[in-house]
């Protein structure tokens, strides 16, 4: 029968079902992992910490410089309508700096309490801010434009979600979360090509960003011996190994060279 009530509610489950697969197909906001906030907290008694330094063999190359007059508002907001590009910033003793760090190995699965708050990259004077950040999976990462002018910011994930999502005024923030772990993330703005920036993406707390002098610290970390992971985005990778003690600091010096020409 055509007015059967049992058609017109298959009719509507179709319809409801079609439009959640159109949504998850075309990307439609953020993803949804599993709930990770709950997770083990651990006795400080018996953590330790890692600290160290990563340092760069060889001489950095001097910055690229790019002119931003393209854009008449960015030329405006950036000193000079030009913006030198810090592939490598470089301190004393050749420490290098922008480097993420994180355990890559010796965690065990373990779980861990999610933070609240969201890691914030900004977009300012035409330039992402900062330019290498670290996120949990499933804490969001929130996006803002506090420029006056049009950017988008496109997410250029290889295991993740991929987005690209436009933020046409000062003001807009855009929160997404990751689904799995990767490292890493590139975040570019197709109206600006200079504008880089990336994101770690691991499953627990045990990331740094090194400082100018290529310091980094890996705090509350539970005795154990870990493998550790330097990235840059120019140097490439390496790895080293600390073994940590109760109430215990182990010392790690990681090492990465300029690539050969």
């Amino acid at each position: 029968m055509s007015g059967s009530p049992w058609r017109g509610g298959l009719r509507r489950v179709t319809i409801a079902a079609l439009a959640a697969l159109s949504s998850a197909a075309c990307g439609g906001g953020a993803q949804r992992p599993a709930d990770t906030r709950a997770g083990t907290t651990l006795d400080p008694a018996t953590t330790g910490r890692i600290t160290g330094r990563v340092t760069l063999a060889g001489t950095a190359p001097a910055d690229q410089v790019v002119r931003v007059d393209g854009d008449k508002t960015c030329a405006t907001l950036v000193p000079g309508a030009q913006r030198a590009i810090p592939a490598y910033v470089t301190g004393e003793g050749g420490g290098l700096g922008n480097v993420f760090v994180y355990v890559k190995a010796g965690l065990d699965g373990r779980q861990f309490p999610m933070p609240s708050e969201p890691v914030v990259v900004d977009q300012q004077q035409c330039w992402y801010t900062p330019r290498v950040v670290g996120v949990r999976v499933g804490q969001a990462l929130e996006v803002r434009n506090s420029d006056p002018l049009l950017h988008n910011v496109r997410a250029g994930a290889e295991l993740n979600q991929p987005f690209n999502q436009g933020q046409p005024v000062k003001g807009v923030r855009y929160a997404h979360t990751f689904s799995i772990e990767e490292v890493m993330v590139p975040l570019s703005c197709d109206v600006h090509a200079w504008m880089r920036a990336w994101v770690g993406v691991v499953s627990h707390p045990y990331f740094a960003v090194t400082d100018a002098s290529g310091a980094f610290e890996l705090p509350n970390l539970p005795a154990g011996t870990y493998t550790v992971e330097a990235w840059h985005e120019a140097a490439g990778t390496t790895t080293g190994t600390a073994t940590v003690t109760a109430q215990g600091a182990a010392t790690l010096a990681l090492t990465l060279a300029v690539p050969a020409a």
